[in-house]
């Protein structure tokens, strides 16, 4: 192996362990309120135009960074549609009646 893939394949590691401790964090708590859309959609599409460049490179480490960042942030976008959708609708009281603030809390709360 020459330095250069050696080079490629170790920060194809660290970028991709960089990554993880994000989408497990996401897959866990499925929380991605605070991932802006506008950025996952920017990356999957930049990701998607960037295929055409990288799969046509000869064979190597960048092959599988590429396809790292492709599934990443496909699944995000996945997940963010996917989950996002139950924190935009807030429950109702007759849903969630722990809610309700009594109108002598909401005095005092206000002074």
């Amino acid at each position: 192996m020459s330095l250069p893939v050696v080079a490629g394949a170790i920060s194809t590691v660290i970028f991709a362990l960089s990554a993880l401790p994000m989408l497990v964090k996401a897959a866990h708590t499925k929380d991605l309120r605070s991932y802006s859309l506008g950025n996952i959609l920017l990356s999957n599409v930049g990701n998607v135009i960037q295929t055409i460049y990288v799969f046509h490179l000869p064979m190597g480490p960048i092959w599988v960074l590429h396809t790292f960042y492709l599934v990443s942030t496909a699944l995000m976008l996945f997940w963010y549609v996917r989950y996002t959708a139950r924190y935009t609708e807030l429950p109702t009281p007759q849903e969630r009646p722990e809610l309700v603030v009594s109108p002598e809390v909401a005095t005092l709360t206000a002074l």
